[in-house]
């Protein structure tokens, strides 16, 4: 199993910020799709409280946060997501032929057993 090397990329004030292994990895699903953006959000799920929810979106929500995060990447952030996933690094690795989005947030204090939903204190 091998998981790629990254760099974390993140503006002064980001409440997110996004690995370029994730920025590359959200351009190139939007790539047919010029204009559009990434939102993130999250919804009451699972065992322990929220899941994570990741959209494609043609334009924000009034009370989103927008993150610029390349020449052709933004991401809107649902405002009431905010206070869970403040100071989260989006990342993208490979795990052997699989691709995955993670999310290394240090607000997190219980995860269910399989990571889909996660608590915070």
């Amino acid at each position: 199993m091998s998981v790629e090397t990254f760099t974390p990329t993140m503006n002064s004030g980001d409440a997110v910020s996004l690995t370029e292994s994730a920025i590359k990895h959200f351009e190139a699903k939007l790539n047919n799709q010029p204009g559009h953006m990434v939102r993130l959000s999250t919804k009451v799920s699972g065992c322990t409280g929220y899941a994570y929810v990741l959209d494609v979106a043609e334009q924000a929500e009034d009370d989103d946060t927008l993150i610029k995060a390349s020449d052709t990447l933004t991401l809107a952030i649902s405002a009431k997501a905010l206070d869970l996933i403040t100071g989260t690094e989006i990342d993208y690795v490979k795990e052997g032929i699989n691709g995955v989005v993670k999310f290394n947030n240090p607000n997190v204090v219980n995860e269910c057993g399989c990571g889909e939903s996660f608590n915070v204190t």
